[in-house]
């Protein structure tokens, strides 16, 4: 037998709120979409649901960015470096972040602050994130020798769909060795 849902009240919301935010970092629109989300559950298990719950929403979200538990700017700075570390390119990191709820001036100062933390330019620090990504992932001059070149279409095919363009990518993959994409 189904449970009855529960019915969505200012203080349901508000906890919440807290559990997701104990347990995720978030963008106040990332919240926003959590409790959204909550509340079109419980709509469609026809549970009542306050007067006012758009208006509820918002006073949560503002009071948690009050608080300080909320900050794009902290969570799009951190969310890019460490999508950097793993070798995304800049392209893909862009996007994650507006899917992940962080506006475009947050998102223009976060990759900047990027830019700034590693003493680098953009061109510089997609060249690091496409050594990274290959390295990770065992491509181009990480792989066996022996199964190089078979491979190298591979390669350049993960390389791509990881959003970086033909011309780096063949650089990366195509290296001689390892030690040769440090000195780039």
């Amino acid at each position: 037998m189904k449970r009855p849902a529960r019915p969505i009240t200012a203080t349901y919301l508000q906890n919440a709120a807290t559990f997701y935010l104990e347990r995720y970092p978030s963008t106040a629109e990332g919240l926003r979409r959590v409790l959204n989300r909550r509340v079109r559950r419980a709509e469609l298990a026809e549970a009542p649901i306050i007067d006012n719950v758009q208006q509820t929403i918002d006073a949560i979200v503002a009071k948690f960015v009050g608080a300080g538990m909320i900050d794009d700017e902290a969570f799009a700075q951190t969310k890019a470096r460490a999508l950097h570390r793993r070798g995304t390119s800049n392209k893909v990191t862009r996007q994650k972040l507006k899917l992940a709820g962080v506006d475009g001036a947050t998102l223009d100062r976060a990759m900047a602050g990027l830019d700034q933390e590693l003493h680098t330019d953009p061109r510089r620090r997609e060249w690091t994130a496409a050594v990274a990504l290959a390295r990770r992932r065992r491509l181009g001059p990480y792989r066996p020798e022996k199964d190089r070149k078979e491979r190298r279409d591979r390669d350049l095919a993960a390389m791509a769909r990881a959003g970086f363009d033909y011309a780096l990518a063949r650089k990366v993959i195509d290296a001689v060795s390892v030690e040769s994409l440090d000195e780039d």
